[in-house]
């Protein structure tokens, strides 16, 4: 018996709604499925905030350029970003909830020494990867943690650079004004190290408080001394009143400072005038320049999906970051497996556009790369 046509549409109706919210419900499950996340903590804001602001633009701008092209086997990638203000506690905690709240499928682009340390213990609790991180302590290299992939150079390699570029002019009495933390102690002790060599030791060393711009002690200490260079072991802002500072007394002292202070920044901080002559070792091809392969991708990709940023050493280090990330997981065996990852990471040396990266046996440390910028009369970096 042919049902009512009132009840047949009613039945048609609801049967249609049924089969919609079944796929709904399908594709909101689904959806995860097709995206990575990738976790960062670092300073957004504050006095240390531009640094973690151009990391980000970096790895975004990449991030973009990658799923415009369709993403890795399918799968878009997404940066979640929260701030820690440049404090190892919130650090701690971004990557507790990057991890537990976010699912992020590995941790990328952390930003400090001591922040970096402690997180250590959180890697290997989860069994999460980190791929790269704003430092060059030997503390996060020695020994290796299986989890994490350093991008960059140490402060090792920083500093024997910085010791031989003052010793190749004749420079001999050097002093260190460092931040009292790893990454401070770090630039300190490579110094000490690299001038023994030469069988030569410091002359002063001063620190200034993590996250303080106090440095009327600092230059007390260091100036006493009569140094002919002082090698800067700390951020853009403490760098730059110390700077002044020690201009003031002596006009004639050289500086020189190590790739974390941020050659940006501390041009921003100092004014192009009393800038001028500072050297900076830097760990990531000059981004001003178009000769690299992978700075000409960067600077395109910034042009096409981050138009009001401006090109920096900080945003193309997060750039080179993403690339790898993107390499290593193009050579993996399953995109959604952290260990197959972690394999892909060792399994060879990346050449990124002319960047190369290897992580050889028993090593953390994918690169060696350094080289010594100077500022010149307009605020513009000399390469």
């Amino acid at each position: 018996m042919m049902a009512h046509p009132l009840a047949w549409k009613r039945y048609i109706s609801s049967t249609l709604i049924g089969l919609c919210c079944l796929l709904q419900t399908t594709l909101v499950c689904a959806a995860p499925q097709e995206q990575l996340l990738l976790g960062m903590s670092a300073p957004l804001s504050g006095p240390n905030g531009q640094y973690g602001q151009q990391m980000r633009e970096g790895i975004e701008a990449c991030f973009a350029q990658i799923n415009d092209a369709g993403g890795v086997r399918g799968r878009t990638l997404k940066l979640v970003a929260r701030d820690d203000g440049y404090e190892v506690n919130r650090a701690v905690a971004n990557a507790q909830d990057l991890i537990k709240s976010d699912r992020v499928f590995a941790l990328m682009a952390f930003y400090g020494s001591a922040s970096t340390a402690a997180v250590l213990p959180v890697l290997d609790t989860n069994n999460i990867p980190m791929i790269g991180t704003i430092s060059g302590a030997d503390v996060l290299r020695n020994p290796p943690n299986p989890h994490l992939f350093h991008l960059r150079a140490s402060y090792g390699d920083e500093t024997a650079a910085i010791v031989k570029s003052l010793l190749t002019v004749g420079l001999q009495r050097v002093a260190v004004f460092y931040q009292d933390d790893a990454f401070g102690q770090a630039g300190l002790n490579g110094v000490q190290a690299a001038l023994s060599q030469s069988n030569l030791a410091v002359v002063a060393a001063a620190p200034v408080p993590r996250n303080s711009n106090v440095v009327a002690p600092a230059v007390a200490t260091i100036a006493a001394a009569n140094p002919q260079a002082v090698v800067l072991a700390t951020l853009a802002q403490a760098s730059a009143e110390f700077v002044r500072a020690m201009r003031a007394r002596n006009p004639q002292v050289y500086f020189i400072a190590l790739s974390p202070v941020g050659t940006d920044a501390l041009i921003a901080a100092l004014g192009k005038d009393i800038a001028r002559g500072i050297q900076v070792a830097q760990v990531i091809p000059f981004p001003g320049s178009d000769r690299l392969k992978i700075v000409r991708e960067y600077r395109h990709a910034l042009a096409r999906f981050a138009k009001d940023s401006e090109p920096s050493y900080y945003g193309l280090e997060g750039y080179i970051n993403a690339r790898l990330l993107v390499a290593a997981l193009e050579r993996s065996d399953s995109v959604a497996s952290r260990e197959s990852l972690v394999k892909a990471l060792r399994s060879g040396a990346y050449d990124l556009g002319g960047y190369s990266v290897h992580f050889s046996p028993g090593s953390n440390s994918g690169s060696h790369y350094v080289e010594i910028s100077v500022i010149g009369a307009d605020g513009r970096v000399i390469n």
